[in-house]
């Protein structure tokens, strides 16, 4: 893992709140449950907020609310629709939708394929680790990343796509992004995506749940152990931007983050299926810096 429990930092004047309600989804490559995430702040609409980010989020066909701006470290091309005719995409199974990066396959696929849902395989044996990027819906307030930790040959992914999904394979050492793929959007993929919910706020998310921890005033996490969703939620007005960290079903080779980009007052949502949360943690970051976080907590 990128972090290892028994950090601590903290930012005064913030509060974060990551509320988790057991039972999450992720599979392997053969379709197993399994799974977990990391990720980068992607650059959103602009706003009257502005939070600093080191990429910009890809063009969305979808209108999305508007969000922070963040000054991006490059400009990212814009999401490509549907096929996989464009460089740096292909197809890799019959019915999947995919990009490639070397070292990293990020797939689409519908309910009835070999890797439903959304996923990332590694397809290199090396020290780095593939990544895959996304947000559902054409809302770029909330991006969902998934790091596969595991082997060569192996894939981790998540069940939970709404109707429109735009991702990107990256690589990573450690937790610095060092490359990516081009954008893709695909529609109509799931049987049952997820729905938007972009209008949950932190004390509509806090009641949802059961069991919450904090950060000393900077950050919260919270759960219960019925049908599993995690909320990343912003209370803060500031250039920080609040994330979730967690792992699902007990798997240390997938970690799950939610990136809340949308301001003060807002949540971000990921449904997981049947699997608990293992572990989980509430985060404050500066773009790509941690700045406030505490130990992972184990459910």
């Amino acid at each position: 893992m990128t972090h290892e429990p028994g950090e601590v930092h903290v930012v005064l004047g913030r509060k974060i709140i990551v509320v988790a309600v057991a039972a999450a989804t992720a599979f392997t490559v053969q379709g197993a449950a399994a799974g977990s995430d990391t990720r980068t702040a992607g650059k959103a609409p602009a706003s009257s907020a502005t939070a600093p980010a080191v990429d910009t989020a890809p063009a969305s066909s979808a209108t999305a609310p508007a969000v922070d701006t963040a000054p991006a470290a490059h400009t990212e091309p814009a999401a490509h629709t549907g096929t996989a005719a464009h460089t740096g995409s292909a197809t890799g199974r019959a019915g999947l939708e995919c990009v490639r990066v070397r070292g990293a396959t990020a797939c689409v696929g519908p309910d009835d394929s070999d890797r439903p849902g959304i996923s990332i395989e590694d397809t290199t044996t090396d020290r780095l680790h593939p990544a895959v990027e996304y947000y559902l819906n054409g809302y770029l307030g909330t991006k969902y990343v998934i790091h596969n930790l595991a082997r060569k040959g192996e894939a981790r992914g998540s069940l939970g796509v709404g109707k429109v999904v735009t991702f990107r394979a990256a690589i990573y050492k450690g937790n610095r992004r060092i490359k990516v793929s081009r954008w893709k959007t695909v529609r109509d993929v799931a049987e049952h995506p997820v729905k938007r919910e972009t209008r949950v706020t932190p004390a509509a998310a806090r009641a949802r749940a059961e069991v919450c921890t904090s950060t000393k005033g900077a950050a919260s996490t919270c759960f219960s152990e019925r049908k599993t969703f995690v909320f990343a939620c912003d209370t803060s007005a500031d250039k920080y931007q609040a994330r979730a960290e967690y792992f699902v079903g007990g798997d240390p080779t997938a970690r799950f983050e939610i990136h809340q980009l949308a301001g003060a007052g807002t949540c971000g949502k990921a449904e997981h299926g049947d699997l608990s949360v293992s572990m989980y943690r509430a985060s404050v970051f500066n773009g790509n810096r941690r700045v406030a976080t505490r130990l992972y907590r184990y459910n």
